[in-house]
């Protein structure tokens, strides 16, 4: 993860926090548990940083979703 796609990462941690509720830590949590941050936003940062941030939100719900895990 470099300097640019870890930015990335923590400002979609606060950006779903603040949709859902809850505290980043939960949220960070989740993401670590489902793989979200390794298998998705990391890999596909050069194209989902382009994206609106009420896109990328709304396609981690649906990655947590499709894993089970409740947002």
């Amino acid at each position: 993860m470099n300097k640019d796609s870890m930015a990335f990462v923590i400002y979609m941690i606060h950006r779903c926090a603040n949709q859902w509720g809850i505290s980043p830590a939960m949220v960070s949590r989740k993401l670590k548990e489902s793989g979200c941050i390794e298998a998705y936003l990391v890999p596909h940062y050069g194209v989902l940083h382009t994206q609106s941030s009420a896109y990328v939100l709304e396609d981690i719900e649906q990655y947590l979703r499709n894993r089970g895990i409740a947002v």
